[in-house]
């Protein structure tokens, strides 16, 4: 009987602590204001498949920056938005994400910086999902690509 009573206590206990575990802190960096900041003047004007905002043109040598299409997820919409200099990716700005509730800025703050850093380290669309943002991530992927595009890089 003692050992049944510790069994359950210790059950009991874990069982607490497994669901009071938080998997995402708010405020990972400075990239949701970017995101915020990005979707104040762009939200309402789609550049359609591959608008860009400066470019030369110039064939893997244009620098400007470069609007991915909108990718529509089941969240809600993914636009990243490309600068380029050099030929080289310089920097990525998540122009969209889905917003549509607490949870999908929890996970966009985590999960947009680390999406950044993949894009700019490898210089393409081919970066890995990031766990537990894979609609996102699929998103972002699918806009990079099409800023890359218009880029010609």
């Amino acid at each position: 009987m003692r050992r049944i009573t510790v069994w359950l206590l210790s059950t009991v206990a874990a069982l607490v602590l497994l669901f009071s575990y938080k998997t995402s802190t708010m405020g990972v960096g400075g990239e949701s204001s970017a995101i915020a900041a990005g979707t104040g003047g762009d939200a309402g004007t789609d550049a359609g498949p591959s608008g860009t905002d400066a470019g030369t043109g110039s064939s893997g040598t244009g620098a400007g920056r470069y609007d991915g299409s909108v990718a529509q997820t089941r969240w809600g919409p993914v636009q990243v938005r490309i600068t380029v200099s050099a030929g080289k990716i310089t920097d990525v700005t998540a122009l969209r994400v889905p917003d549509g509730n607490h949870r999908d800025q929890q996970i966009n703050d985590y999960a947009v910086p680390i999406l950044r850093q993949s894009a700019l380290a490898a210089q393409s669309a081919d970066i890995d999902t990031v766990s537990g943002a894979t609609v996102t991530s699929d998103g972002y992927r699918e806009s990079l690509q099409a800023a890359i595009d218009a880029a010609h890089l």
